[in-house]
């Protein structure tokens, strides 16, 4: 099983780069997360935000499937797959989507709870997508949630009532109004668990531990970031799942012994959406230059991207507790024609250098190593021997630095826009 996961803080480009090799792979597995975060897919010079759906599902040959460490919200998933099938009539999604019967539910009342925390001033605001999934996790924990495998039992429409009555009681207590109603919201719930049965819902970890043994190709797609991982990264400003390769393996049930490529996707520059550290960030002109050039704005919530220079410690870190074989390069088009660019090589405090962390110390400065830069009209490379020299020296530098390859950079927002590098 191969991984790909993004090293920095989300948005990185790791859905095009699923979408051009999974051709490679019997399965796309999607790990973590939920309807929180976008990959955006190309296709005939269309675009399509897939949220909770595999990268490999334009590939009629690939199976998809939607692991055991998701939550998944019926809702959301109902209108993605109507939308999938406007945008793509000869998708089948039926067919080739398999569904863990252990990944959670996201009940609407938990997107109801996120907003509420999100306005409160009784808690931290975090800057949520607030389509609950933090909510989702909160009770997987406690165990007070229901799973994907429930919808076929006899009471689950008592049980999820039970849930959706108490939460909205709640939040009314709290002093929220409320809408749509509790009576739109449970109709609305239960016709998307309607449609949600008409798919393959199964022991998934059974399923991909078959596949492997008879020697099928794997791919494991993570959601979100290493840095936003809810163990390992800018926490509290972070996920509400593990991002992580580690995580890989516990949200699909696969032994970390079936590992093998680990491919980990970074911009040459750092982008991030919501609150918590950013020290590299630009805040300036050149920075909402940077952002239009780039198109930063978040693929699910258009909420236009924080944007800063690279981040060679946090991507360190990152490379580190993942075990990265191959990093993935993109964005690299977007610094073209900039005289010089910077990365981030190190963090001091009162005059000290700050060790590799994924936590960074308060009024810690970035020290900024500039590098030349390059120019080139990248819609006309086509191998590697045309890329400007500048360009190559910054990846031999990027390469010393990580001690990791640059396995493949990306040339531009075309699906095809990709280089090969080894």
């Amino acid at each position: 099983m191969d991984i790909v996961l993004g090293l920095q803080w989300g948005d990185e480009g790791k859905g095009k780069f699923i979408d051009l090799i999974s051709e490679n792979y019997d399965i796309t597995a999607r790990f973590n997360g939920g309807a929180n975060a976008g990959h955006s897919i190309e296709r005939k010079g269309r675009k399509i935000t897939l949220k909770m759906i595999p990268s490999g599902i334009f590939m009629k040959e690939v199976q998809n499937i939607i692991g055991t460490g998701t939550v998944l919200d019926p809702v959301s998933f109902k209108k993605e797959i109507l939308n999938l099938q406007v945008f793509d009539d000869t998708v089948q999604p039926e067919n080739n989507i398999i569904i863990s019967k252990k990944a959670h539910l996201v009940m609407p009342t938990h997107k109801l709870l996120d907003i509420f925390m999100e306005e409160s001033p009784e808690y931290t605001t975090i800057g949520t997508t607030k389509n609950g999934i933090a909510q989702a996790y909160s009770n997987k924990i406690l165990r007070q949630n229901l799973r994907v495998g429930d919808i076929f039992s006899s009471d689950f429409q008592s049980r999820a009532q039970h849930i959706l009555d108490r939460d909205y009681r709640m939040l009314e207590e709290e002093g929220m109004i409320v809408l749509p109603a509790l009576e739109e919201i449970s109709k609305e719930f239960f016709d998307a668990v309607e449609f949600l049965k008409k798919f393959n819902c199964t022991e998934t970890e059974i399923h991909l531990n078959k596949a492997l043994s008879e020697g099928k190709k794997v791919l494991a797609e993570g959601s979100q970031a290493a840095m936003l991982d809810i163990d390992h990264g800018t926490y509290p400003y972070v996920t509400s799942s593990s991002t992580t390769a580690s995580g890989a393996s516990s949200g699909l049930g696969v032994s970390p012994k079936k590992i093998g490529e680990i491919y980990g996707i970074a911009k040459a520059y750092c982008t991030r959406v919501g609150n918590g550290a950013f020290p590299t960030e630009l805040l300036d002109e050149f920075g909402d230059d940077l952002r239009m050039k780039g198109n930063e704005f978040g693929s699910n919530t258009g909420r236009p991207r924080r944007i800063g220079w690279l981040d060679l410690p946090a991507l360190r870190y990152a490379v580190m507790i993942n075990g990265v074989t191959q990093l993935v390069l993109t964005k690299a088009d977007v610094l073209s024609g900039l005289k010089s660019v910077a990365v981030c090589t190190h963090y001091e405090l009162n005059g000290e250098v700050i060790p590799v962390s994924g936590t960074l110390p308060e009024h810690a400065q970035p020290v900024l190593k500039w590098l030349e830069g390059w120019n080139a009209d990248f819609s006309k490379i086509k191998s590697t021997s045309e890329l400007p020299k500048e360009l190559m020296n910054f990846l031999t530098f990027l390469e010393a630095e990580l001690d990791v390859p640059v396995g493949y950079l990306s040339i531009g927002p075309g699906r095809e826009e990709i280089l090969k590098m080894k």
